[in-house]
This record gives structure tokens, C-alpha cells and sequence, in this order.
């Protein structure tokens, strides 16, 4: 069983506007190599289809963790005609992992040029390009981003889609026979449930983090009778179960309460119930 370690930190902020403190120099030598060469990778199989290349997360953070941390990238393509194939991504991920046996998964997500720069709207991809990635190849497109606040647009990012969120965990996990997918997806919704707890708090605390156990600590501190589950929420996270109905358990009770408490955000704050705020 890992040890739940306090690891990461809230963004820095300054006059409300939030930092992007990512840097290549915050890089260890180790994922430096593993960057480098993912990046030729994704080139050599898309010569003429990539317009810029990011990485985010906690490594361009200093957080990097041999064995725990993803390479987490950001590609855009030059437009939304242009289609990368699932199984070459599928092979450069499987490429990184077999070269460098420390980075736990490639995680790439794909948006077109047109999609990035529409920023009418909040929308999360522009937000984690601009505050929490590096550009690794192309033009970076992070000077034609707003600059983005600590406010209710981004905490609704987190609490609008909540319900549909833990709906779709009960159903992927009823029924589940494959251990390591209930893992998986017991993974996934718990970071969901401890990022969406901080966005309650986001506007009384004027700070963001994507890490999780600052997150957890900026809600059990305004969250008080409910620190012990979302302590367990944590926990899940970094060991997560494959035992359905103990996981079931936790989101028949604990996941809706977080529900009535996203329904009652929304009433307040996002009463026309729109998916994406106005910046």
C-alpha cells in the first residue's frame, strides 16, 4: 500500500491572476530524456498534421515521481480535419513506457488550433496550456490565451459535470470483471471528487491546484464533518480498490452528497445552468 504524501501545492497567484510556474529547467534529466523523445515520436508519425506540442502536469512542475508521475501532453493539430490515429498513439505511448520504464503512462489529448483558441467561454484544455504546461514544439500558443482567475468559471468546470461523472463510475463498475479497469476507474472518479471538493472553496481561498493533497487540505479546511471522507477519497486515489461494492458504498453515499452540494453551487452561482461560464 503507497503512503498518502503530501506532494504538490496550490497555484501562485498574482494580483488574482494565476502563474504559470512550469518550466524545463523544473525538469529532471531523466524526464527531460522521455520528453524528447516522445516529441520525435509524435513528429516522425505526424510530420504535417501537429501545429504545438505541451506538457503539463506535475512534472514541468518539479513534481515528477519515477514509477507514479504520467507524461501528460497537449497536442494540437493544425485544424479539425486533421486526425491522428489511435493506434500510432497507441504505439508512441507503449514506445515511451518500454524506452523508459519510470513514466507510469503517456496521456495525450487532442484538440485542433480552432478549438484552443475559442476562448469566449471557460474551457479547461486553454486553461491547463496556459497555466500548468510548457510548450515542448510549435507555436506556442499560450501568449493569444486570456489570463485566468481562481473564480467561478473555473470552479463550474469542476461541479457542472460532477453528477454525469459519478453516473458514469456506478455504471462502468457494476458488473466489472476486470480488476484492473474497476482500478482504473476507481482512480479516475476519486480525482474527480477531490478536485471538484476544492472547487467549492475556490472563491474563498482565491487559489487552484491540481495536485491532490492540497486540494483535499483547502476543503476539509472549510469542509470540517466531511474531512474524513474525503480523506478517503484520497486514499482511493493513490491505492485504489478493485472491490466494487466497497467503492459502490462510497459513492451511494459520500458521491452524493457531494452531488446535493454541486446542485446547490449551481443554484448560486450558475442558476441558467450553462456548461461552460463566460470568462
Amino acid at each position: 500500500m503507497k503512503e498518502v504524501r503530501r506532494i504538490g501545492d496550490v497555484c501562485k497567484v498574482e494580483d488574482g491572476v494565476i502563474v504559470n510556474c512550469s518550466s524545463m529547467n523544473n525538469v529532471s534529466v531523466e524526464f527531460k530524456e522521455a520528453i524528447s523523445f516522445y516529441k520525435q515520436a509524435i513528429l516522425s508519425c505526424f510530420p504535417n498534421e501537429i501545429h504545438s506540442v505541451y506538457v503539463r502536469g506535475s512534472v514541468p512542475r518539479g513534481f515528477g515521481i519515477e514509477g507514479v508521475s504520467d507524461l501528460d501532453t497537449i497536442i494540437i493539430t493544425g485544424s479539425s480535419q486533421e486526425k491522428l490515429s489511435a493506434s500510432d498513439l497507441d504505439n508512441i505511448e507503449k514506445q515511451v513506457v518500454e524506452r523508459f520504464p519510470f513514466v507510469n503512462g503517456v496521456e495525450m489529448s487532442i484538440f485542433s488550433l480552432e478549438e484552443v483558441l475559442e476562448t469566449s467561454r471557460f474551457a479547461i484544455i486553454p486553461f491547463m496550456i496556459k497555466t500548468h504546461s510548457i510548450c515542448i514544439y510549435g507555436d506556442n500558443v499560450q501568449k493569444k490565451l486570456p489570463q485566468y482567475r481562481a473564480d467561478k468559471a473555473l470552479a463550474n468546470a469542476h461541479i457542472y459535470p460532477l453528477k454525469a461523472q459519478l453516473l458514469q463510475a456506478k455504471d462502468e463498475l457494476v458488473g466489472n470483471d476486470d480488476p484492473e479497469d474497476v482500478k482504473d476507474c476507481c482512480v479516475w472518479i476519486m480525482k474527480i471528487i477531490i478536485r471538484c471538493g476544492l472547487a467549492y472553496v475556490i472563491e474563498r481561498e482565491h487559489t487552484y491546484t491540481r495536485d491532490l493533497y492540497p486540494a483535499y487540505e483547502l476543503f476539509a479546511k472549510h469542509y470540517q464533518g466531511k474531512e474524513g471522507e474525503m480523506r478517503k477519497a484520497l486514499h482511493y486515489a493513490v491505492n485504489p480498490s478493485e472491490d466494487i461494492e466497497e467503492l459502490l458504498t462510497f459513492l451511494n453515499t459520500f458521491g452524493d452528497w457531494m452531488i446535493h452540494e454541486s446542485e446547490k453551487w449551481l443554484a448560486e452561482h450558475n442558476a441558467t445552468n450553462q456548461k461552460n461560464l463566460n470568462l
